[in-house]
């Protein structure tokens, strides 16, 4: 029996870690664990995939919580060389339905209503700026 005791520990500790493991991969924080209910208005996408691929959001942001639009963004997918830009307005019905690949990727009335933008570069550099069209 003796020697069946460093066994059982041994496996006590992997299956440990295996439950720990499994449990951190299943409970990643996501864009619903944030303090605002975002709704994602637009989004556009190019169909470029061996070059830069170019995402760009449209969302309602509820509330001017800079730090929690910040965390909205970096939650948005990016790809490596990529670029993604999120906009963020703070009035539903003057926010944009529509975004395309162009600057300024949405048309320019909605440009007052804008309370911030998230940008991820292509080389991974991230931006966040407080009304950026005023």
């Amino acid at each position: 029996m003796s020697n069946r005791y460093p066994f059982y520990v041994i496996i006590l500790i992997v299956v440990a870690l295996l439950f720990w493991i499994g449990k951190e991969s299943f409970t990643q924080p996501g864009v619903g664990d944030l303090e605002l209910d975002f709704e994602e208005m637009a989004s556009f996408r190019n169909e470029n995939n061996t070059g830069p691929v170019l995402r760009v959001y449209a969302v309602f942001a509820p509330d001017t919580l800079w730090d929690v639009m910040r965390k909205y963004g970096e939650f948005m997918p990016h790809t490596k060389y990529g670029n993604t830009k999120v906009f963020f307005f703070g009035q539903k019905n003057a926010t944009p339905t529509k975004v395309g690949p162009d600057e300024p990727f949405f048309d320019i009335s909605y440009q007052e209503h804008c309370i911030g933008v998230y940008e991820k570069s292509a080389m991974g550099q991230e931006r966040f700026r407080r009304y950026p069209f005023q």
